[in-house]
């Protein structure tokens, strides 16, 4: 694959994909969900960028892979029960750093956004791989510090085995009282099931969101989050001392060791 010509690539397929009239039809989806599912009827990346990006991610897992086994303490003791490749070795990938980037991709993600995509969070932030292979494995009840992630489903488990998506949009984290039961108690939750090979954009700073726990060894869940700010974020200090996925001693981490 040619990466010089990833921006052309994305550009025109989404061009030839989405008429201004269908990203509205995203734009009002994603603002009422804080979540929009781009599947096999509406491809967001040609197949063959999803298959490159996939071999990228096997790669980095094989290397990189660390397990966390911890409670986070800022989102009411939800469990962290995975494996992850952290920012910095997944800056490796030309592939991943050329996607994230491309300001074709980040036009459209803005458009359906209804507001500027913009690739400036805490270098830390800018990428996680995730992998779920065990039973109970899950990305317990949580929000994130920056306002957008785009989600990309390398692979799926079959949806009896868990691995789906539970989200709570328009909701508020306050780090030191996050109320997580209380607003499961009074909003409804809505359930996204999710099959290899598909993304969402997910508003992840109001959306409460958490992947419904594995039911089974080997039903294999991997994604790769790829994380920008909102403007509002760009002078938001990060507060809490969690960011468990890069240092698993962060202090509001406990270990379930």
């Amino acid at each position: 694959m040619d990466i010089s010509k990833i921006d052309e690539t994305l550009g025109k397929f989404l061009a030839e994909n989405y008429t201004p009239e269908r990203i509205e039809r995203l734009a009002d989806r994603f603002h009422h969900k804080g979540v929009v599912k781009f599947d096999k009827d509406a491809r967001l990346v040609p197949e063959e960028i999803m298959t490159a990006v996939r071999a990228e991610a096997d790669q980095l897992i094989g290397e990189h892979k660390e397990r966390r086994d911890l409670l986070l303490r800022t989102t009411g003791n939800t469990p962290r029960k995975m494996s992850v490749v952290k920012s910095e070795d997944i800056e490796q990938s030309e592939l991943i750093r050329t996607i994230a980037t491309s300001e074709s991709f980040l036009g459209f993600l803005g458009r359906v956004a209804r507001e500027p995509v913009i690739p400036q969070v805490s270098e830390d932030e800018r990428y996680l791989i995730t992998h779920q292979e065990f039973k109970a494995d899950t990305h317990g009840w949580h929000w994130g510090d920056y306002s957008f992630a785009l989600i990309w489903a390398l692979r799926m488990p079959p949806i009896s085995c868990g691995g789906m998506l539970q989200a709570v949009p328009h909701t508020h984290w306050d780090k030191s009282d996050p109320r997580i039961n209380e607003t499961l108690c009074e909003r409804r939750i809505d359930t996204h099931g999710l099959v290899t090979g598909d993304l969402y954009l997910q508003r992840t700073d109001t959306t409460l969101h958490r992947t419904v726990p594995l039911t089974e060894d080997g039903a294999a869940r991997t994604i790769l989050n790829m994380t920008w700010a909102g403007q509002r974020d760009l002078d938001k200090p990060l507060i809490g001392n969690d960011r468990w996925w890069e240092d698993p001693e962060a202090k509001a981490a406990q270990s379930m060791m």
